[in-house]
């Protein structure tokens, strides 16, 4: 089989080599791509042929699927899969498997250092200090004996969770599913309602769907306490972003922590959370970090190995 890695995914090339060495041993065609492709037409170019293509978070339309007439499996080095062109996939009978949980710990730690963060004035107190300032009003708050919701309690929810509950944090959760054994941390399962109002910090971590897209609508900001930490290490479209900013600018919610948007960063200039008030941004950088990119690849090249022995991994329901 051909099988191609057509972008990079934040690992060397000699670790890329190491299971790329392991295919040809096993018999397959394997290529590299150490370089994101410029346009559509390059994605294709880079796809021709291949039974087997292993792609990143980049988009991977469903008109590059098409002209991969050759195609049977897409390892996807991420957790979410809404950059696939999966209803062709389904339809060819393509399987697509996922990397699930290779940034838990990664995207659960950012949480945590955007809540401090917004809590206790660092990005601000930076400036401050670089402008001869003091630490007047720089003091903030504790996490401890705050209550957080966690929107969503999969395994990055859940790790964000204990985490928080590290800090002597009451952690409150609404999950579409109850699970005893995360009522058994500690957790207390409310109405979305119920940890909109309830919550001083709110950590959305939902998958993007059909069913959340625009999920955090401007009508559930709006329950949101006025002094509470809204954080988005998940998706940015699942989220009003423009009523978010709103709220944020008119003083109806007190801090934003976004990683997400509803493009990818570079952001436009006028992207209303640009010009809001009290936010840290950065640039969808939750996933990443030394460890997780090395999780990642070990888990992409195994869903390959896994195919190939025909005992599958990580498959996604399309």
């Amino acid at each position: 089989m051909k099988i191609a890695l057509l972008e990079p995914i934040g690992v060397t090339r000699e670790i890329v080599e190491s299971y790329g060495e392991r295919l040809r041993e096993m018999g397959h065609e394997f290529c590299y791509y150490d370089t994101l492709w410029e346009n559509t037409e390059e994605l294709k170019k880079r796809s021709e042929g291949c039974d087997i293509a292993m792609i990143a978070n980049h988009p991977y339309p469903q008109e590059v699927i098409e002209a991969s007439d050759k195609l049977k499996m897409i390892s996807v080095a991420f957790t979410g899969i809404d950059h696939v062109g999966t209803a062709y996939c389904k339809e060819k009978d393509i399987m697509v498997c996922n990397a699930a949980g290779y940034s838990n710990q990664t995207v659960a730690e950012l949480i945590i250092g955007f809540a401090v963060d917004a809590l206790r004035n660092v990005v601000k107190a930076d400036a401050v200090v670089r402008k001869q300032g003091t630490s007047a009003g720089m003091g903030g708050r504790e996490i401890c004996g705050r209550t957080v919701g966690i929107i969503g309690l999969g395994q990055i929810g859940t790790m964000a969770a204990k985490l928080f509950q590290a800090f002597g944090a009451r952690v409150i959760a609404y999950n579409r599913s109850q699970s005893e054994e995360k009522k058994d941390l500690g957790i207390t399962y409310c109405s979305l309602d119920e940890v909109l109002e309830q919550s001083d910090i709110i950590s959305l971590n939902l998958p993007l769907n059909n069913e959340t897209r625009g999920f955090i609508s401007r009508e559930k900001i709006v329950k949101m306490k006025p002094d509470a930490v809204f954080i988005n290490c998940a998706r940015g479209p699942i989220v009003d972003n423009k009523a978010l900013a709103e709220a944020l600018n008119e003083n109806r919610l007190g801090f934003a922590c976004i990683d997400v948007f509803d493009c990818e960063p570079p952001i436009p200039e006028d992207y209303p959370l640009l010009h809001a008030k009290n936010t840290v941004l950065t640039p969808h950088q939750a996933f990443i970090s030394e460890e997780s990119m090395k999780r990642r690849a070990e888990i992409v090249f195994q869903n390959v190995f896994s195919y190939l022995e025909g005992a599958p991994q990580n498959v996604c329901k399309l």
